[in-house]
């Protein structure tokens, strides 16, 4: 028992660093070479039709409803990077990956209770609180003013005030909210996939609806001429040894995450992932302060203690949903 524990464990931790890297990896690429989301959600799906070849290992056809679900699946993973890709752009990881990780568990009890009927306790109302007030923590920006102009200007962007200092927040927070809900539906739908189809047959046809997914964002001409801006398509290109790296070690770490998930208990996998949010501060913090050219976010002392008790809150806030 206490060796599977500690598998499940290792293997967790593992998975989570894999993921901060790759965060950190999607951000580096949005912000210094590719410089839009459609662009990059593009070439990352477009690269899943590289899942084909577990074919050889795991052939698996679904029968024609499942077919439609499994693609619907994938279709909808890719929508959501979309958005995803749009808040890593505007604002720093350490920001967005956790904001969007409190906000996603806060949908996924949403959807479930109403499509499945679950209603909601006294624990999973806390839990929203304490998500909440982390997510505030992580995503809040300091700034050396008073208090009551910070209210106000919070108030301003709630209330639909146009000043152009407002907006990159509220985008920050509008897609960060899109994304989450369509991760959130993402992942109430793939649940219900691995209850009635193999978990790795059902894998491939996703990634493959990620691919169909792909296809369609060049079918309207604007997006066209922005993914296949000749300087974007040089910078793909010239990269593309490290993009394709970078992509298969998001696979490695969802593979693992899942291999974890059917070890161990899924509530406290779920719950490690303060973990990951931890994982990622440092990592950044360290190519913010080596490789500044590379990755640039602002850490002092007070927006590292900020950022920590809001990594703090939401995994209390996650333990307790979950």
């Amino acid at each position: 028992m206490i060796i599977v524990l500690l598998m499940w464990l290792i293997i967790t931790i593992i998975a989570y660093f894999f993921n901060a890297g790759v965060y950190v990896a999607d951000k580096y690429f949005l912000s210094k070479k590719i410089h839009s989301s459609i662009s990059y959600a593009f070439y990352v799906g477009i690269w899943s039709i590289g899942n084909a070849l577990l074919f050889l290992f795991f052939p698996y056809w679904p029968s024609g409803p499942w077919l439609i679900i499994d693609l619907a699946a994938g279709l909808l993973f890719l929508w959501a990077l979309v958005a995803w890709y749009k808040a890593l752009h505007q604002s720093e990881a350490t920001k967005v990956v956790p904001l969007v990780g409190a906000l996603v568990p806060l949908f996924s009890l949403l959807f479930s209770a109403i499509f499945f009927g679950q209603a909601l306790g006294r624990q999973e109302l806390l839990a929203f609180l304490i998500l909440v007030a982390g997510g505030i923590l992580i995503s809040i920006k300091q700034h050396k003013e008073s208090r009551w102009r910070r209210f106000k200007k919070c108030c301003q962007m709630f209330l639909g005030s146009k000043h152009a200092e407002l907006h990159p927040t509220r985008r920050l927070i509008m897609n960060s909210i899109i994304s989450a809900a369509i991760f959130a539906a993402y992942y109430v739908l793939i649940k219900y996939i691995y209850l009635h189809e193999p978990f790795m047959g059902s894998y491939i046809w996703t990634r493959l609806g990620s691919f169909i997914g792909a296809l369609l964002l060049i079918l309207p001409e604007r997006n066209w001429k922005i993914i296949f801006a000749p300087e974007r398509k040089q910078e793909a290109i010239k990269n593309l040894p490290l993009f394709l790296a970078i992509r298969l070690l998001a696979v490695v770490a969802f593979i693992l995450l899942n291999y974890a998930i059917s070890l161990g208990n899924v509530a406290l996998i779920n719950a490690l992932q303060g973990v990951q949010y931890l994982f990622l501060i440092i990592i950044v913090l360290f190519l913010s302060e080596a490789y500044p050219n590379i990755l640039k976010e602002e850490m002092n002392k007070s927006v590292l203690v900020q950022k920590f008790i809001g990594v703090a809150l939401v995994g209390v806030g996650l333990y307790l949903l979950v």
